[in-house]
C-alpha cells in the first residue's frame, strides 16, 4: 500500500473488501456521525485521483503527511527550549503527536470525523522553521527588511504540502485538510470545519500544558510559581488540566453546534497562557538565545540571497525571496547550526 499520488483514471487492486469499503464507510458515517461532521466521501482534491480501496481520503492524507520528509524533520525542530540536553523535552514532533491525540479524543466525543482531525493535526506544523517561534520571528524580520514581505508558519505549512513535498509535486491533500492546516494558528481566519477548529484549540491546550512540564523540568519555573486561580480551576497536573479542558470543551460544544469553551474554563486557560508568555516564552531562559538565533538566521538569509546558486536543486524554481525562504524554513535546528558554522568558522587545513 503506497502513500503516493495515484493518477486520475487509475485504480487500486480490487477485491471483495476493497470493493465494499467506501459503501461501508459511508453507511457507518451516516449512522454514527454528527450531522455537522465532514463526510469522508467524495474526496475534494486540487488534482482528481482515484480513491484507495482500503483507506478513506483523509486516511490517505494522513499517510502522505507521515511519510513526508517535512514530518520527519520535526524531530529536530525546537518546541520551546533550543537544543535541550535532556531526552524528555518536547520537540516539534512530539508536540504534533500530542495535539493530534487530544484532538482525536474531542472529535470522537462529538461524533466528528477523527480521520480528518488526525490528518490536520499531523500536518499543522510542517512549515515551522528551525528554532520554533524565535526562528519564525527572525525569518519574518529578514523578509520584511529585505523584501517587504512576511513569514507565517501556518501559511508555509500549506506551501509544504501543496508544493515543496515530493520534489515539487506536493501531496495533493484534500481541501478540508488543507484548510485545517493553514487555519490552525490564532493569527489565521477560523477553519471552515469543526474538525479544523478542534485542532486549532487543542494546539493551544497541548502546548500550554506540555510547556509547563518542560519549564518545570528545566528549572525555569516551579509548580509553586503557577498562578493559583487557574490551577484551582483546571487542576494541579498536566493530565488533570487537559482532562478538565477537554470535558469542558465537549460539553459546551455539543449544544452550541460549534467548538467553544465555557467562560470559566476558557478564562482560566487564557490566564495560564498569559503567565507562560511572561515567565517562559518571553522569559530570560527562553530569550537568552534570541539574539544569537537572530544572527544565525540573518547570516544565512543574507548569504543565500547573495549566493542563490548554493541553494539545492531540491528547492523549486521561483523568486529569490521564495527560494531562500523555502530553504531556510525547511532546515532543522542542527542543520541550521552546522550550515552557519560551515559558512562562518575557518576550517583548519593540513600543510
Amino acid at each position: 500500500m503506497s502513500d503516493g499520488v495515484i493518477q486520475a483514471g487509475s485504480r487500486h487492486p480490487g477485491g471483495p473488501v476493497a470493493d465494499a469499503f467506501e459503501r461501508r464507510i459511508r453507511e457507518r458515517e451516516e449512522r454514527e456521525f454528527s450531522p455537522l461532521a465532514v463526510r469522508s466521501y467524495p474526496a475534494q482534491r486540487m488534482q482528481p485521483e482515484a480513491d484507495c480501496g482500503l483507506r478513506t481520503p483523509f486516511q490517505r492524507d494522513r499517510d502522505r503527511i507521515v511519510h513526508s520528509k517535512a514530518f520527519r524533520r520535526l524531530k529536530y525542530k525546537t518546541q520551546v527550549f533550543v537544543a535541550p540536553t535532556g531526552d524528555h523535552y518536547r520537540t516539534r514532533l512530539t508536540h504534533t503527536l500530542e495535539v493530534t491525540q487530544v484532538s482525536r479524543t474531542v472529535a470522537r466525543a462529538l461524533g466528528l470525523n477523527e480521520d480528518l482531525v488526525e490528518a490536520i493535526g499531523l500536518g499543522h506544523d510542517l512549515g515551522h522553521p528551525p528554532f520554533g517561534h524565535i526562528g519564525e520571528d527572525a525569518l519574518d524580520r529578514c523578509l520584511a527588511d529585505r523584501f517587504g514581505s512576511a513569514f507565517l508558519h501556518h501559511e508555509h505549512s500549506l506551501r509544504v504540502v501543496d508544493t515543496l513535498e515530493r520534489d515539487g509535486q506536493g501531496l495533493n491533500l484534500t481541501m478540508p485538510v488543507r484548510d485545517g492546516i493553514v487555519s490552525h494558528s490564532g493569527r489565521a481566519p477560523q477553519p471552515a470545519t469543526l474538525e479544523g477548529k478542534i485542532v486549532r484549540l487543542m494546539d493551544r491546550v497541548a502546548y500550554i500544558n506540555h510547556d509547563i512540564d518542560d519549564a518545570v523540568r528545566a528549572g525555569v519555573i516551579t509548580t509553586g510559581d503557577l498562578p493559583s486561580g487557574p490551577i484551582e480551576i483546571l487542576g494541579e497536573t498536566g493530565p488533570r488540566r487537559i482532562d478538565t479542558l477537554v470535558h469542558d470543551l465537549v460539553e459546551h460544544s455539543e449544544p452550541a453546534g460549534d467548538i467553544v469553551q465555557g467562560e470559566l474554563i476558557g478564562s482560566a486557560m487564557t490566564e495560564l497562557r498569559e503567565f507562560m508568555f511572561e515567565r517562559v516564552y518571553l522569559g530570560p531562559e527562553a530569550t537568552r538565545e534570541h539574539a544569537k538565533i537572530g544572527r544565525v538566521v540573518r547570516h544565512l538569509f543574507d548569504h543565500y540571497c547573495a549566493h542563490p546558486d548554493e541553494i539545492p536543486d531540491s528547492i523549486p524554481p521561483g523568486a529569490l525571496e521564495r527560494r531562500v525562504t523555502d530553504y531556510l524554513a525547511g532546515m532543522t535546528d542542527r542543520f541550521c547550526i552546522r550550515t552557519f558554522e560551515r559558512l562562518s568558522i575557518p576550517v583548519a587545513f593540513a600543510p
